[in-house]
């Protein structure tokens, strides 16, 4: 049996090895040894015995990585064209049909993405830079979420909040619609209505909220436009950031079907869900006009 330790990166026995996750801690109960398991590439957040573990060895978690690169891509490519095809739309209303040359500008809406996991949150940060949305990344527990989402929604004031991190349904603490038998989502309902207090209307602050197999149906009451998880399945570490992208680079002026929204996610439909929302994104004119002003006087 492998020695566990923390910071290593290992599987299920008893899931056919199906996840890798980070050894966070170590608790001995009922005089066995316990892990919490943080998922490597899924929010989900679990314990097990030591017994039931495997460490993954490096080649392995490489082979594992390419996959879910190549997952990834996929998925970026498919956003790329939905961008595109809004940025098309964008221009052809901006130049009344192509009839004339204007220069516009575009300002995406903002994000402010409360994550409980820092390497979660810095991987989410190098895809928002990726894809070009305008955001404030912020590392904080899940429990200590609703006493500081006010505060940082005055001080950022987003388009887009995000509320995320790890979550996870225990069957032994309760029924599936009972609020008490998940280990993070009451934390994310709560920081919902905290964020409802500040800005209450659906379109002018929109808010994903949730992690793997959270409460979808109390964050989406409590205030959310989207959440995880509908049918209590984990969802992909990525999964906010395309759906806050899309309604980032949406025009405020069109409102978003839901599953033109999940289509392009890595977990779709059962891991997330939410409701109609306008876009934020908004076009001005004209582009470098002082700059213009300043070449001309020059010449």
């Amino acid at each position: 049996m492998d020695v566990i330790k923390i910071g290593d990166i290992v599987a299920r026995k008893s899931y056919q090895c199906d996840l890798l996750f980070r050894v966070i801690d170590m608790k001995e109960k009922n005089g066995e040894w316990e892990a919490i398991l943080y998922g490597e590439d899924v929010r989900l957040v679990a314990d097990a015995p030591c017994s039931d573990l495997v460490v993954i060895d490096e080649q392995e978690q490489q082979e594992r990585k390419k996959r879910e690169i190549e997952l990834i891509e996929q998925s970026y490519r498919l956003f790329r064209q939905d961008y595109q095809a809004i940025k098309q739309k964008v221009e052809y209303r901006a130049t009344g049909g192509y009839r004339v040359e204007k220069d516009f500008f575009q300002i995406p809406g903002r994000v402010l993405h409360l994550d409980g996991d820092p390497l979660y949150l810095r991987k989410c940060m190098d895809l928002y830079e990726r894809i070009g949305v305008p955001v404030h990344g912020i590392y904080c527990e899940e429990s200590e979420m609703p006493e500081k989402v006010g505060y940082w929604i005055e001080q950022f004031r987003p388009d887009i909040l995000v509320i995320t991190g790890h979550d996870s349904y225990s069957k032994s603490k309760g029924k599936v619609h009972e609020l008490k038998a998940y280990r993070h989502s009451r934390h994310f309902v709560q920081t919902v209505k905290e964020a409802r207090k500040k800005v209450p209307h659906l379109d002018q602050l929109i808010i994903f909220a949730g992690a793997c197999q959270s409460h979808f149906e109390s964050l989406i009451r409590a205030g959310a436009n989207f959440a995880s998880s509908p049918a209590r399945v984990n969802i992909h570490a990525l999964d906010p950031v395309y759906i806050v992208s899309r309604l980032s680079f949406t025009p405020f002026t069109e409102t978003v079907d839901v599953w033109d929204v999940l289509r392009n996610t890595l977990t779709g439909e059962k891991g997330l869900g939410g409701v109609e929302t306008k876009g934020v994104l908004r076009t001005g004119m004209p582009f470098r006009l002082i700059e213009d002003r300043e070449e001309n006087r020059r010449s």
